[in-house]
């Protein structure tokens, strides 16, 4: 078995993963990131771009470079709820440096971070490498064990760090409590090219036991229909006809698409979960973003609580990472600056959840709520929903250095 040594190991190259791979990098420590796939070209992960990661980018002089990508930008959440044209949240307001969300490919901002990380020496990236399993040594985890293409690997390190997804085999490995929340709902992902005629902005429907959120990718829709929890094997047996009639009655202007989806291959189904770890950690390991809690995809947020984690846990853990490891009290501050945060969040989820979605997939018959009403009429109130989505509770901000600035 091969044999490395750094000082941390990331599992896992997401949003926590690689922003957190970045800054520890650009503080001058030593770190390795897994990612078990040969790059991030992968569909149905989300595409929100939050203003409060906007904030960290423009904390970084990222920014202007970033936004060069591109993307698209929404001031304001509109959906169609029965019959009714609702603006529901309005970004314009915010106190933040840009005052909208981003809407750009995960793969895309994943490989931004990925350049950026590699233009300092201490950041590596392996690539098609898949953790299996923890090293550990009287309780405390020194490393994980990885297969790669060229065989089996040995990775020690000072301290580990699962960002391996809700799906987290580090998480299981580690023997970590899982408290589920439940969901109620299951996402259909699937893609439909997107006609010059289309409406230009990103946008959501719902009517009578139906729910579609239509992503604008510029040349394609992302389509995310959400389903009550189990469903699919029914929906599936009514037959992909049946199913397409669905897509064009929430939909018409895509009417004379729906047909593309002519396999059920080009239908992905997602579980939804919400849960989180009653500890995010043990001595030499810990878990942070969809690892440490999986999130709904109410409001797109679970990509920046996970960015939020990154930031929390580099702030927290680069001064000791400089000479050490983490010990348990560095750990489980990571843990109390970022539970708050977490359990706040998915308290919102779930309550949306079972007061609003459970009961519109049971409908059959719906109309816009009277508070989603006042929010359209008031102006002023939709900057609630925008606070919450946009910046949500207890924004991190880069407190770590930059031992190496580059041009």
């Amino acid at each position: 078995m091969e044999q490395l040594n750094t000082r941390c190991c990331i599992v896992g190259g997401g949003p926590a993963g690689m922003m957190l791979g970045y800054l520890l990098a650009r503080a001058g420590i030593e770190v390795v990131v897994l990612e078990k796939h040969g790059d991030f070209l992968r569909d149905f992960r989300g595409d929100t771009i939050h203003p409060s990661t906007l904030d960290l980018l423009h904390e970084l002089g990222l920014l202007e470079k970033f936004l060069q990508r591109p993307h698209d930008e929404v001031r304001q959440l509109t959906g169609w709820i029965g019959n009714s044209h609702l603006r529901i949240a309005d970004f314009t307001h915010l106190s933040t440096h840009c005052k909208f969300l981003a809407f750009m490919p995960q793969w895309d901002f994943l490989n931004f971070f990925a350049e950026e990380a590699k233009r300092y020496p201490a950041f590596r990236l392996l690539t098609n490498t898949e953790a299996t399993d923890l090293l550990v040594e009287d309780g405390l985890v020194t490393g994980v064990r990885a297969k790669s293409a060229q065989g089996q690997l040995g990775i020690r390190a000072g301290l580990t760090i699962a960002a391996d997804g809700r799906q987290s085999i580090i998480r299981q490995k580690a023997g970590l409590e899982v408290i589920n929340l439940g969901a109620p709902m299951d996402v259909l992902w699937m893609q439909i090219s997107r006609a010059e005629s289309d409406p230009p902005i990103t946008l959501g429907r719902v009517d009578a036991g139906r729910i579609l959120v239509l992503l604008n990718r510029r040349t394609y829709w992302q389509c995310a229909l959400i389903i009550p929890k189990g469903a699919y094997d029914e929906l599936r047996a009514r037959g992909l006809l049946a199913f397409q009639a669905q897509l064009a009655k929430l939909a018409p202007f895509l009417r004379d698409r729906v047909a593309e989806l002519a396999d059920w291959e080009h239908i992905k189904l997602l579980t939804v979960m919400v849960d989180r770890l009653k500890r995010w950690w043990r001595p030499g390991l810990l878990c942070i973003g969809d690892s440490a809690h999986a999130m709904s995809p109410i409001g797109g947020v679970g990509i920046n609580l996970a960015i939020q984690d990154a930031v929390a846990g580099a702030n927290i853990l680069a001064k000791p990472l400089q000479t050490r490891g983490a010990n348990d009290h560095e750990l489980a501050a990571v843990q109390k600056r970022r539970e708050f945060p977490t359990r706040a969040t998915q308290r919102m989820q779930i309550l949306i959840q079972n007061n609003v979605i459970k009961r519109v997939l049971r409908s059959s018959r719906i109309q816009a709520p009277w508070i989603l009403k006042l929010v359209d009429r008031w102006p002023l109130l939709q900057r609630i929903p925008a606070r919450l989505v946009g910046i949500g509770f207890r924004p991190e901000h880069v407190k770590t250095p930059d031992v190496h600035p580059l041009p």
